[in-house]
């Protein structure tokens, strides 16, 4: 989740269980490329209301101790939009999150293509929808729920997390490399380049790409070259100096009209309010 509670030494994570904290790990060397981070994350009162989520390139996985969350992928959730473990491949969207203040979890975020071998999924099977852990039906991470639970230490309960995913990305087979390839040079150029060029330079139709992309990915490429077009702009507005027209050109985008839509249906709000990190959507 986005709303982080001050981090704090491990040590307070045993101590007061009524604060809420956050404990972020580092990934281990042999995760890079494949996990991002691993949060360790307790609300201890603090509710979310209409906390936003913005388009990004991670899937999450979340294995839940505590209260749930309502999600609600482009627009508001509703109470049975409750989810506590569970999992979410991409969305070429922004996602609304409630919460009753009450959620304890570890979350995993995963690259895509980290994520196609952690859950052995094709990943438009993910995409675009939330998936609890029940309807995943993956008994080993049914197991590692429980684990969790049990323990009351928020080090160890990132020890566990961390071991078992290595065990699973070791285990599982490597990513289409055509795919990988093509999906990192999309991050290197912002999501500027043609997609039929990406095709082309590996040989492949576009119609193919697009086939392998939904299976690696999640989404084709074009939506994962809007997301990353999306998020260079997010940043170079965060670094100050430039107007959103001059934004909007090194961008990529076709004008400065076109850049608010994106960053409307990327962010829930406006390109400025994106810029200042407000946590809420209008709605």
């Amino acid at each position: 989740m986005q709303s982080e509670p001050s981090e704090a030494p491990s040590a307070l994570f045993e101590a007061d269980a009524a604060e809420p904290l956050m404990l972020r790990r580092p990934c281990p060397p042999d995760f890079a490329g494949l996990v991002t981070d691993i949060v360790g994350y307790r609300e201890g009162g603090q509710r979310l209301d209409a906390s936003v989520e913005m388009a990004s390139l991670v899937v999450p996985l979340v294995i839940s101790f505590g209260g749930a969350f309502e999600i609600g992928l482009g627009r508001a959730p509703t109470p049975d939009d409750r989810f506590a473990s569970f999992t979410s491949g991409l969305f070429p969207g922004h996602v609304l999150i409630n919460s009753d203040g009450a959620a304890e979890c570890i979350q995993v975020n995963f690259t895509p293509t980290g994520a196609r071998r952690f859950f052995g999924l094709p990943m438009h099977e993910i995409s675009r929808r939330m998936v609890s852990l029940d309807e995943l039906g993956d008994s080993r991470i049914g197991a590692l729920r429980r684990r969790l639970g049990d323990e009351r230490s928020w080090p160890r309960r990132l020890d566990l997390v961390i071991d078992f995913v290595r065990t699973r990305l070791t285990g599982n087979p490597t990513s289409d490399t055509a795919v990988r390839w093509a999906y990192e040079r999309l991050l290197r150029t912002d999501g500027k380049i043609r997609i039929a060029r990406l095709a082309s330079d590996i040989g492949w139709s576009r119609k193919h790409l697009v086939e392998r992309f939904r299976d690696e990915i999640g989404l084709g490429p074009k939506s994962v070259a809007r997301i990353a077009r999306f998020n260079a702009a997010l940043a170079l507005a965060r670094q100050g100096g430039e107007g959103w027209a001059d934004i909007a050109a090194a961008c990529g985008y076709a004008d400065q009209a076109h850049l608010a839509r994106e960053f409307r249906e990327f962010s829930g709000v406006t390109p400025a309010a994106a810029s200042l990190g407000h946590p809420a959507a209008a709605r």
